[in-house]
């Protein structure tokens, strides 16, 4: 590949060409708004200056219901050989274009699992991709020069190729995705109206939980739209879990012994179900997740002090696996949760003391 048309500047449009650029891919940009084609070619994405000829690959990266318009102006224009989209949904671009009367051996659908909770070509980034899967969804009709384009931007963006038919690739993400970000702002909303008292006890779990609630509405009511049927089914499974531990916890409150017992029952079912359902999630590279072991270091908020355990582990031998922080609400101060092997853990913390570290347990 050495040309390429992305259409659309927002945050994984960007990114992509910043990828591109990044590895010697002259890349053209384009958006119906012309200023974020220009703020993108600033970050060094590429030119907004439009293509003298056919490129190698299109990359349309427009809000969901645009997909099929964009890709079939492009695909009647002849701006590319090849032309793929990095919408969250795939079935329905794909039925659109045939309804279209486009020949798709062109095309491929394909979706970056990757994204932040800001938008626009400012959030833009040339790693956003590294390491995530990026779906392919090709069919009988799929050129292989087309397949092989796609396949060489997922390696230029240094992302993970995964091949997945288009209507599982939208089940699946409604359950990893669309259903957790609909559940995500549910909660959030609870805290609008909630007292200030209860809001200054928030912690990390509540922040974990609510985190991809920040998302753009706008955004999110268009990825839903075009996902509606498979999201309402994970949605249904999860309301009727909600109900039954609903009455679980209703129960718990019984005078009744046996209904008390089987409220309990309810509610560790709930939670054992849950236990599975997360050790199933990829750890570390993709691999079967594995138990850390945390070695909880209070800091404070100055500059230089994550740096500085880094460091300090480093000196131990100790590789960090993960790493979080947990902030002390009205403090100057908060915890760092860094996440190692077990058998790491009391090197880790015995190093960190000599360091003169407080080391929480």
């Amino acid at each position: 590949m050495r040309t390429a048309l992305v259409i659309g500047t927002g945050l994984i449009g960007t990114s992509a060409a910043l990828a591109l650029a990044g590895r010697g891919v002259t890349v053209h940009l384009s958006d119906h708004d012309p200023s974020r084609a220009r703020t993108a070619a600033a970050l060094g994405a590429g030119t907004d200056e439009p293509p003298e000829g056919p490129v190698d690959l299109a990359i349309v990266a427009v809000p969901p219901r645009h997909v099929a318009a964009t890709l079939a102006g492009a695909i009647r224009a002849g701006v590319a050989r090849g032309y793929l989209d990095v919408a969250s949904v795939k079935d329905g671009p794909r039925r659109e274009l045939a309804a279209l009367g486009i020949d798709t051996a062109a095309y491929i659908g394909t979706h970056p699992m990757a994204g932040k909770e800001r938008s626009g070509p400012l959030a833009g980034t040339a790693d956003l991709f590294e390491g995530r899967p990026w779906v392919l969804t090709p069919t009988r009709e799929t050129d292989t020069e087309v397949l092989n384009l796609a396949l060489e931007l997922v390696s230029l963006c240094r992302a993970l190729p995964v091949v997945m038919d288009a209507e599982a690739h939208d089940r699946a993400v409604a359950l990893v995705s669309h259903t957790p970000h609909l559940i995500s702002s549910m909660v959030a909303a609870r805290l609008e109206a909630a007292d200030e008292s209860a809001v200054r006890l928030c912690g990390q779990g509540i922040r974990d939980v609510t985190r991809i609630a920040a998302s753009d509405p706008a955004m999110w009511v268009e990825i839903l739209s075009a996902n509606a049927g498979p999201v309402a089914e994970v949605l249904a499974a999860v309301a009727a879990d909600l109900d039954e531990t609903v009455e679980a916890l209703r129960a718990l409150q019984s005078a009744d012994e046996a209904k008390r017992s089987g409220g309990a029952a309810g509610i560790e079912d709930v939670l054992r179900r849950g236990n599975a359902g997360r050790g199933r999630v990829p750890g570390k590279h993709g691999a079967a997740p594995t138990a850390y072991e945390v070695v909880a270091v209070q800091v404070s908020d100055r500059p230089g002090e994550l740096a500085r355990i880094f460091a300090d582990a480093g000196r131990a031998g100790v590789n960090v696996e993960d790493v979080r922080i947990e902030h002390a609400t009205g403090q100057q101060a908060g915890l760092v949760l860094v996440m190692v092997e077990p058998a790491a853990a009391p090197v880790l913390a015995a190093a960190l003391r000599e360091r003169g570290w407080s080391i929480r347990q």
